[in-house]
């Protein structure tokens, strides 16, 4: 069941609200009253299409990197990004914490930059 985003996971009495809409909070509810808050790791991580070991192409060399090289290398970092079941949220996290290095959700940093100008 679906209430305003959240999933009730429990039964009568007490039970457990989880946010399914990609914001990583937990409620607990008992009788009817909140009475705990906890924030979760964002669920959507474990089935990201970066995780392995091509992460390194999300993510700038700690050595210099000319730009054609930044450019290919971004460019295969957006293309797992494009078939990734969980760009939206991916995006979103980022946009939200306002990641300031890497590919997230398909757009670098210049390009989530211009979203997000604030």
């Amino acid at each position: 069941m679906l209430v305003s985003g959240l999933e009730v996971v429990g039964g009568s009495g007490d039970c457990l609200l989880s946010d399914v809409s990609g914001g990583g909070t937990l409620h607990l509810k008992s009788r009817g009253m909140v009475v705990s808050v906890l924030h979760v790791e964002e669920v959507w991580q474990e089935r990201a299409a970066c995780r392995g070991p091509h992460t390194s192409l999300f993510f700038p060399p700690s050595h210099f990197e000319r730009k054609d090289d930044k450019e290919a290398r971004e460019n295969q970092a957006k293309s797992i990004c494009a078939a990734c079941a969980v760009r939206k949220p991916c995006l979103g996290y980022a946009l939200r914490i306002r990641e300031p290095h890497g590919i997230w959700g398909g757009l670098n940093e210049v390009e989530r930059r211009a979203l997000n100008p604030h």
